[in-house]
């Protein structure tokens, strides 16, 4: 029995990111991965077998053992039911018989490094990216218990065993050359025509560009220097250069970046600070490049202005809430003197109508 079953790699599958293998240096525009995880003990929310399928950042569509079916996650993907009204059964299927291969390959790695109990993972991750210049990128990979096992090199056909017990699965694959072939065709030509597929089902969202807005801050440290945050937010695609720039020349010393993280609207920001000297604060500027960006965009911190008319029409506001109170006062006070003059004024009439109202008494 070999440790792993193997599989037409046209599946859609996913749990956990591992690390990427590319071909091409730098960023890349877009990219299809796919992610496979077994335990030996499933526990709470956490299914025995799960696979999940990511276009980009978006997760497209997912099966675990619990649920038995292949489904979308996002609205979509379900524009391949049109082309294949049986896509989700197949896809299902296919999963299933995946999720088997899985528990069997994990029972069997489990005897290789002599393990009787406790709780163990198999993962697989493949995939491929495409840049917007051409240069196309591809990768198939195993690890257990967290760690790399087994990784495919599609330029030598060959298998990469990370660790001993990894030896006899390299040694299996590597003579399977038909397989190994199809892997590479796979990786270089199969997956980057789904990868272009789900791009134009997903167009809408997966294709935007949404510009990112930038804004430098300050504050100053405890030894006379101060630091600059450039703060980059509201952006997509995920790729983004920034850099400090000092005098127009990109400057490394003292400077900090964050990683790119998402926001809860789908768009992404990012965090860079440089520590100066408040001198030479004005020879600092934020650079930022991105695809929706006709040319890099060049940032400086700026004194917050003084808005007079701000502070003048809140001048005036308070002015008028004085008059208004003012005139409140004024006018209860007013009414308060009027109800005890009026009331004085009966008193004294009460007085001398007591002798007339005998002689002017209705029925005499």
């Amino acid at each position: 029995m070999g440790v792993l079953l193997r599989w037409p790699p046209l599946i859609l599958g996913a749990a956990s990111p591992l690390l990427l293998l590319l071909d091409c240096a730098g960023s890349t525009s877009h990219s299809l991965r796919y992610f496979y995880t077994a335990v030996s003990e499933p526990g709470q929310g956490l299914p025995q077998f799960i696979t999940v399928g990511y276009v980009d950042d978006q997760q497209m569509d997912q099966y675990d053992s619990d649920t038995k079916e292949a489904l979308p996650h996002v609205p979509w993907i379900r524009k391949v039911e049109k082309e294949d009204p049986q896509y989700w059964n197949m896809e299902t299927q296919k999963s299933h018989s995946i999720e088997l291969a899985f528990r069997e390959s994990l029972q069997t790695l489990q005897n290789r490094y002599n393990q009787s109990g406790g709780i163990h993972t198999l993962q697989y991750m493949y995939g491929c990216e495409l840049r917007s210049d051409g240069c196309k990128g591809g990768y198939r990979q195993f690890g257990y218990n967290g760690r790399d096992f087994i990784a495919f090199d599609k330029e030598t056909l060959t298998w990469t065993a990370a660790e001993m017990e990894a030896q006899a699965t390299k040694r299996k694959w590597d003579s399977d050359l038909a397989w190994n072939q199809y892997s590479k065709h796979y990786l270089e030509e199969e997956c980057i025509e789904w990868l272009q597929r789900y791009l134009d089902y997903g167009k809408e969202t997966l294709l935007r560009t949404e510009a990112p807005v930038v804004k430098v801050t300050r504050k100053a440290d405890y030894d006379g220097l101060e630091t600059l945050v450039c703060q980059v937010h509201g952006f997509y695609p995920k790729e983004i250069e920034a850099n400090w720039v000092k005098d127009g020349e990109v400057w490394q010393e003292g400077t900090l970046q964050g990683l790119v993280a998402p926001n809860s609207d789908g768009t992404y920001y990012l965090l860079l600070s440089v520590q100066i000297d408040p001198e030479e604060r004005e020879r600092f500027w934020c650079r930022v490049e991105h695809d929706s960006l006709e040319k890099p965009l060049d940032v400086a911190w700026e004194k917050e202005p003084v808005n007079l008319g701000l502070i003048l029409g809140a001048i005036l506001g308070v002015m008028a809430a004085i008059l208004l109170v003012s005139g409140i006062i004024i006018f209860i006070r007013r009414k308060q003197i009027e109800k005890l003059a009026y009331k004085a004024a009966s008193t004294s009439d009460q007085g001398s109508d007591s002798s007339t109202r005998v002689s002017y008494q209705p029925g005499v």
